[in-house]
């Protein structure tokens, strides 16, 4: 071979391996879910918190401080572009809310669901019981529509009441769909208490290992610590569970405030909230297929 056959060899094969290099790193921007400030999910907790401040310190069941949750929760979905809607159901008495948003994109017969528990306790505010899950999937949710995103699989996102009076609105949400439509929920995700702001292990449920090793796939890529956790039924993931719907979650752990009047926007923090959507945006991303 001449040394003219030899160079042009070398600088064909430069090319293609630099085009191929090119190609893939492209591929993998395109795949990767973004990077979420923890700014944007504090933001909503803060907005929670001004709810419950302005309703008598609470957001609970049955109150004012609820209804304007379900409010917030709904009108900054719908802003966003997602088909929004509210679920009332009744209990003691007194009305609650599920809202429901799914992003219109994507095979409806095979749904990833991301939820959290609106409602708190009658103690306090309940910001990291649960304005963080909810703080958390909305972002989630808003950087689906940030993004434009295009995934295989539909995306439903849900908020649920009277989740502090033993799981009722998920409990009424998973009862009254027609069994054609559970079968079309291929996960469901749980976020409850993710905020805890002196967190630096998190807990995966036990539920589905192939579910929780997505969770653990992004606290691995970020160096952070990981357990497994069993809450049985002590939070809206069993209301899917219960029909042979494969679930997980997060949790922050273990919170000094729990019911208690200091679960404030001060029981949660900017670095914890911003892992805790992140892995929920990783999830949504990697289970959904968005490409």
């Amino acid at each position: 071979m001449s040394m003219f056959k030899r160079l042009l060899l070398v600088l064909v094969t430069i090319t293609l391996t630099t085009f191929s290099m090119t190609a893939v790193a492209q591929a993998d921007q395109r795949l990767a879910p973004p990077d979420i400030p923890g700014a944007n999910s504090m933001a909503h907790a803060n907005q929670l918190q001004s709810i419950a401040t302005a309703n008598g310190g609470n957001r609970a069941h049955g109150t004012s401080g609820y209804r304007a949750s379900a409010d917030f929760i709904q009108s900054t979905l719908s802003r966003a572009g997602f088909t929004v809607t509210r679920q009332q159901f009744t209990y003691n008495g007194a009305l609650g809310w599920n809202v429901i948003a799914e992003w219109p994109v994507g095979n409806p017969n095979d749904v990833v669901f991301l939820g959290a528990h609106l409602d708190g306790v009658r103690a306090g505010a309940g910001i990291n019981d649960n304005g963080s899950g909810s703080s958390a999937v909305l972002e989630t949710a808003l950087a689906v529509a940030r993004d434009n995103a295009q995934p295989t699989k539909r995306l439903r996102f849900g908020w649920w009441g009277a989740e502090e009076n033993g799981l009722i609105g998920s409990a009424y949400y998973t009862r009254n769909l027609p069994s054609s439509e559970r079968a079309k929920i291929d996960a469901y995700l749980n976020f409850d208490m993710v905020g805890q702001r002196d967190t630096t292990r998190w807990g995966i449920y036990v539920d589905s290992p192939t579910l929780g090793a997505t969770f653990k796939q992004y606290f691995d890529s970020k160096g952070i610590a990981t357990r497994s956790i069993d809450i049985s039924g002590r939070s809206d993931h069993a209301s899917f569970a219960r029909y042979g719907i494969p679930v997980s979650g997060i949790s922050s752990g273990s919170d000094p405030c729990y019911h208690s009047r200091c679960d404030t926007i001060a029981n949660i923090g900017e670095r914890v909230m911003g892992h805790s959507t992140n892995a929920a945006a990783y999830a949504a991303w990697r289970l959904a297929g968005i490409p």
